[in-house]
């Protein structure tokens, strides 16, 4: 009895404590007129729903100076990743005792502690009945017959929630630093979006859309697009967890770098996952190592600002000024490397030989330094400013020059102590005899180093045989032989046919390719510095090589769940490749590739794209790898044609969960049947897509043309899969159409 009773109290307790909390839910959702927050208080005002809360803030470098901003403030996300999503004045700060008011007349002030206003909503003359904190994030101010007429969408800081609309006439700023307002933007310019340094220069350009843009807009499953004013898609960029019903909170953001990334939270780790970013390779964004000096990246493959033309201890990487120089001036050279003016961004661009570009420079007093293509463009890019930056790679087709001092006498010698040496007593005679003795004796001694390092030149590690890695680059690692051998327990953990696991010693995993010394040193050599050079989150890093006499070994990071042909091929394992991880592995690939032929400093053919190249890492992410080695192996006659039709059969594969080349014709028959649903492989349960399915479908026959001159390039087929780009009904692949109904049955029979 007496636990009966406690369960009725226990229960009613509980039910008036739901009700007081819908109760104060339904307040804070209203906000009204004459509401006020201190910055002394750790109070907020919450959305309906919880996922938002608006209220002070101070930032950990600036602890006495506060802002106003709506964060994301769900219980599924720890206090310190609830990111800011609106900031009332974007990068203003006031100090403490300031407060923030909705006012009786029904504006938004923010308020010092000596009562001036420092931010308004500018909505005075607007008859306000109170604010709302939509579950959205929207910030709404409404009338007394419910029409908004103010909210914080129409006024973006750095941010754009899911819904949010960024029209024309509205721009996206970085985020302050160090007090500093960023100069990076985003906004809509010529029916494109467009990233810009400052206002002159634009370093990203989403490509122009195919009818007059109105707004861009973030999606709730995950696109970014620009639409039209029937509010139709014209431009469409898609993140990596598309349409994932799993995902519940997402925003865009222009990050302080000055690129454009798509976030995602992700329950299980409890971390914000950047799912698309505009710019690959973060060294090509504009300013990225300002005023630090140039960007390349480091081994741990995130940029790493240096100053190689200035041996300066301070913050700030200037170019050296030569225009008081006693003497004549002398040209720093830096190989690999494109250097682009700051303030200003202008250059004067001309078309000479490397050597006259070079003169070109010295001659003009106000040239502070030049950069020369020898892309084949031959362009003398000219600067006349000492704010310099820009990039190097190993892989880059341009040498730069920086203008310095330069001192012909840099010894000086004291006339006493000269006239001092000719006044000694020791005969000439002596001293010659003496340097003759003295050289000889050096000459043996260097004969006898040099005949003992021949000797031992097999196990000695080769560190400057390799031409393009020089000091200020950093890339691969080279390792000697024994290393290699050292960090794969001596070949004994093989993975692949040619592939041995192994570990470096930071405990990192990576994994080891024989190339059997097949390749010659200079054309292995420079493959590498290609390879290396090269960064994208679906390509594998190479982290090291190997290039002693006998052995050619390259070093790649080490993707968790293996090859996808291991999936493919094995009954088990196979069911853990949903139709959606397939979709994506499918664009994660043509996003690699594409990349290759398309957005590389050099234009790159994989030349063996197939299963057996394409690994999955531990989120079974895919990532390419091998790609390249043609230039190891001299090889000339592989087109990006080929990767084309490589990929097309690869996505046959991937689909039907089959791999004889022959379930080509099959599979093009079943889909021009209407019977596409057939060819699925049967071990996907469930989660197809018939819209996904009949675009892979389309775009594989088509990557299988007969007519190489008729196949997509990689690009157009990125597009297709992401729903961008329409495509027309495909014609049937390579095979003749007479072989398909014999194929048909055999598979069919197969299949019973």
């Amino acid at each position: 009895m007496l636990t009966l009773e406690r369960f009725f109290v226990t229960f009613s307790l509980l039910l008036c404590l739901s009700l007081w909390f819908s109760l104060v839910s339904t307040i804070v959702s209203q906000i009204p007129l004459g509401s006020k927050l201190h910055s002394s208080e750790n109070k907020f005002w919450v959305s309906s729903n919880g996922d938002f809360a608006l209220g002070f803030f101070s930032n950990s470098d600036q602890p006495n100076q506060y802002g106003v901003g709506i964060r994301y403030n769900s219980n599924s996300i720890p206090h310190d990743k609830q990111t800011l999503v609106w900031v009332a004045g974007g990068d203003l700060r006031i100090s403490n005792q300031s407060y923030f008011q909705l006012t009786n007349e029904g504006n938004l002030v923010l308020c010092n502690s000596k009562g001036v206003i420092a931010w308004t909503s500018g909505n005075s003359n607007v008859s306000v009945a109170f604010a709302v904190l939509k579950d959205d994030g929207n910030l709404v101010l409404m009338s007394k017959s419910q029409k908004i007429v103010w909210r914080s969408f129409d006024t973006p800081y750095n941010v754009l929630l899911p819904g949010q609309n960024l029209p024309v006439d509205r721009t996206l700023r970085a985020a302050q630093q160090n007090s500093v307002s960023s100069y990076y933007t985003l906004n809509i310019d010529a029916d494109e979006l467009q990233l810009r340094w400052e206002t002159s220069v634009s370093y990203w350009k989403s490509g122009t859309a195919r009818r007059p843009v109105h707004y861009a807009v973030v999606t709730a499953n995950g696109a970014l697009q620009l639409v039209d004013r029937n509010l139709e898609p014209v431009w469409s960029a898609f993140a990596q967890d598309h349409n994932d019903s799993g995902v519940n909170f997402r925003f865009l953001r222009l990050d302080a770098d000055g690129n454009l990334r798509l976030y995602s939270w992700v329950e299980a780790t409890k971390l914000w996952r950047s799912v698309w970013q505009a710019i690959e390779n973060q060294c090509t964004v504009f300013a990225t190592c300002y005023p630090h000096g140039i960007c390349n990246f480091g081994a741990n493959g995130f940029p790493d600002c240096t100053c190689p033309f200035s041996s300066t201890s301070e913050l700030k990487c200037l170019a050296p000024y030569p225009l008081e120089c006693d003497s004549h001036v002398d040209m720093v050279q830096l190989e690999y490397t494109l250097l682009y003016g700051i303030y200003p961004p202008d250059e004067i661009v001309t078309f000479l030989s490397l050597k006259k570009c070079k003169d070109l420079c010295i001659k003009d007093a106000d040239c502070v330094a030049v950069t020369f293509m020898n892309d084949g463009t031959a362009q003398c890019r000219m600067k006349k400013t000492t704010h310099l930056s820009g990039y190097s790679f190993p892989s880059m087709k341009a040498v730069s020059f920086v203008k310095k001092c330069a001192f012909s006498n840099p010894l000086s010698v004291n006339p006493k102590t000269a006239s001092t040496s000719y006044s000694n007593k020791v005969p000439v005679p002596c001293l010659v005899l003496t340097a003759v003795v003295t050289f000889l004796f050096f000459f043996v001694v260097q004969l006898g180093i040099g005949l003992y390092l021949h000797k031992r030149k097999n196990s000695i590690q080769r560190k400057f045989m390799f031409p393009y890695a020089n000091s200020h680059l950093k890339g691969p690692i080279m390792f000697s032989f024994n290393e290699i051998k050292d960090l794969t327990d001596n070949f004994n953990h093989q993975i692949g046919p040619t592939m041995f696991k192994g570990m470096l010693s930071d405990k990192t995993l990576v994994s080891v390719k024989d190339l059997k010394a097949t390749t010659e040193e200079r054309r292995f050599c420079r493959a590498v510095s290609v390879i290396g050079s090269i960064h994208h989150k679906n390509l594998v890093k190479l982290e090291g090589y190997c290039c002693e006499s006998g052995h050619r070994l390259l070093v790649y990071e080490f993707a968790k769940n293996g090859s996808l042909d291991r999936y493919i091929g094995h009954s088990k394992l196979s069911e853990k490749l949903s139709w959606k991880k397939r979709f994506h592995i499918c664009l994660s690939v043509a996003r690699a590739i594409s990349y290759l032929h398309g957005n590389c400093t050099e234009f790159i053919i994989h030349g063996n794209l197939k299963s057996e190249n394409v690994v999955l890492d531990e989120n079974f992410e895919a990532k390419v790898t091998e790609f390249g080695l043609g230039r190891a192996y001299g090889e000339t006659s592989t087109t990006a044609e080929r990767d084309v039709e490589d990929f097309g059969k690869m996505i046959v594969m991937l689909v039907s969960g089959k791999r004889d080349e022959d379930v080509l014709q099959w599979v093009y028959h079943k889909w021009a049947d209407g019977q596409m649903e057939r060819v699925v492989d049967k071990r996907i349960k469930g989660g197809l897509d018939s819209e996904e399915l009949e675009r892979v479908l389309r775009i594989a026959f088509w990557c299988l043309h007969v007519d190489e001159r008729m196949r997509p390039s990689m690009g157009e087929v990125v597009k297709v899969l992401e729903g961008t780009l329409c495509v027309d009904p495909p014609p049937p692949p390579i095979c003749h159409q007479e072989e398909v109904d014999e194929e048909d049955l055999q598979l069919d029979i197969r299949a019973v």
